[in-house]
């Protein structure tokens, strides 16, 4: 239960620190009163995010996102609204999606410059895709130099409410474990957007808890 409630982890770390500091402070008074001195500044840390978490304040991209984005388990996160998949920007600036790839939780950075998707065989691996001797290889350029990249095809993706089957990709050694979301996903939806610091997406059949569409 602790495990999935990083505020609460943060707390008995913060609440600990007091303690110890308050243990050491008649030895040691200096490294006592430091050490109580961070458990109490984290505490205080805590109470503030935990505000922040409860009321909702700060979208996608303002400082306090910013500053809830390097915390564990706070940082923003894709939600399905409406008929919709909303993804906020990234601290780095760029869109990452938390997909599951034949019942695999993967994560991907959206990439509008690319055209086909791609995993890495690391990833590829865990969900069980397996390239296709049938199709032909692709030569790729990557950071590591010039490497061939397989063809296979995913059985399903699901992004939020979005669901795409068959989707065709690459699997690209070299690429280190960034799997890339290309446009033959994009392409495949009612339409995407852009608002401020947050990507919409629109499937033509949003899917739920008990609807099992694709995408057209």
């Amino acid at each position: 239960m602790v495990a999935n409630q990083p505020l609460l982890q943060g707390a008995l770390v913060a609440m600990a620190l007091v303690a110890l500091g308050s243990l050491m402070r008649p030895a040691m008074p200096l490294l006592g009163g430091v050490i109580r001195f961070f458990g109490n500044l984290g505490l205080m840390a805590m109470l503030v995010l935990g505000v922040l978490q409860v009321s909702g304040a700060g979208g996608a991209g303002t400082p306090i996102d910013q500053i809830r984005s390097l915390i564990p388990g706070l940082a923003p996160q894709q939600e399905i609204s409406g008929k919709t998949t909303r993804i906020p920007q990234g601290p780095d600036g760029h869109f990452w999606v938390l997909a599951q790839v034949n019942g695999v939780k993967q994560r991907f950075l959206v990439d509008t410059g690319a055209t086909i998707t791609t995993m890495s065989p690391e990833a590829a691996d865990k969900c069980h895709l397996r390239a296709d001797p049938a199709l032909q290889p692709v030569e790729l350029r990557t950071a590591n130099g010039a490497a061939t990249g397989r063809r296979g095809r995913i059985r399903e993706l699901r992004i939020g409410n979005v669901v795409a089957r068959q989707v065709d990709a690459i699997i690209a050694p070299g690429i280190g474990d960034t799997n890339i979301l290309g446009m033959n996903v994009l392409n495949r939806l009612a339409s995407w957007r852009v608002e401020g610091r947050v990507m919409v997406l629109v499937p033509h059949h949003p899917s739920g808890p008990n609807i099992e569409q694709s995408l057209q």
